[in-house]
């Protein structure tokens, strides 16, 4: 089949080996709320999304906001966007039902470059739209395919689950701790998935921010066990990051195509 053939061409133009976090991007991707844990009928949190080498300090570039998702304890919730800066975008999340919600930036897609007519042309779509945007006749294909989450965690009131079911695209985190329960010098412990299945051996950075006034950024460099769990230990309380980042493989129609996969996310751990 047509669209088996480019699989089979991503997969060879994206042949590399696994990923490590912050090798392929130098500045940190980061969501930052206002607060992570609020109480009463109902409130509003404010979101500082940004990319920077230091945490949290606004200094490179402000985050896009076309992927921006809110997902609450009944369903998706409206942002209300401020703007963007030179350094950061902001936006408000109106909090009116009591539970906890899930803030992300996620997208997915696959892009890549083929000859046709003596002329190299580009195409953008998404898996499904692959077969048709690129023509019968076309010759040198490359493609390559990506998913990327930034996110983070707020609750109104007692925290709840029903907005943290996985989606089954990229990687995704899965908390067995909640992530607004979460207390400095307790361990809390994380699932996360590839595309729906358990992520073993998943290299993962974990950095307490506040790196600029820091000679070491004291970095923790763990790995996901044989389950896709992790062990988390923050050792003060304060807002931490979280990121990781490998190749995966999706198989479709027999043919597998190679997918760089990322995944960032900001916790706050509170004191005893």
């Amino acid at each position: 089949m047509f669209a088996n053939r480019y699989l089979a061409a991503a997969g060879l133009a994206l042949s590399l080996s696994t990923i490590l976090p912050g090798e392929a991007q130098a500045h940190r991707r980061w969501l930052l709320p206002s607060a992570t844990i609020l109480a009463g009928e109902e409130e509003t949190v404010t979101v500082d999304a940004a990319a920077s080498n230091a945490l949290f300090v606004f200094e490179h570039r402000p985050m896009g906001l076309d992927d921006l998702t809110v997902t609450g304890p009944d369903g998706p919730v409206e942002p209300d966007v401020i703007g963007s800066g030179a350094y950061r975008s902001v936006f408000d999340v109106p909090l009116k039902a009591q539970g906890t919600y899930r803030i992300a930036l996620a997208s997915d897609g696959m892009m890549g470059s083929y000859m046709i007519d003596g002329e190299r042309r580009r195409w953008r779509g998404s898996r499904a739209e692959m077969a048709s945007g690129i023509p019968a006749g076309a010759t040198d294909v490359r493609i390559s395919e990506s998913a990327s989450r930034t996110e983070t965690f707020v609750t109104l009131g007692a925290p709840d689950e029903a907005a943290l079911a996985p989606t089954g695209k990229g990687i995704e985190m899965v908390p067995i701790t909640h992530p607004n329960d979460l207390v400095a010098g307790e361990p809390a412990r994380m699932k996360f998935l590839a595309d729906g299945k358990p992520a073993a051996g998943l290299k993962i950075e974990f950095v307490e921010g506040g790196t600029r006034y820091r000679d070491d950024p004291g970095i923790q460099e763990l790995a996901t066990d044989a389950q896709g769990i992790v062990e988390l230990t923050a050792s003060e309380p304060g807002y931490y990051y979280l990121e990781t980042s490998n190749q995966g493989s999706n198989v479709e129609g027999g043919e597998a195509a190679r997918k760089r996969m990322s995944y960032t996310a900001v916790l706050e751990f509170l004191p005893l």
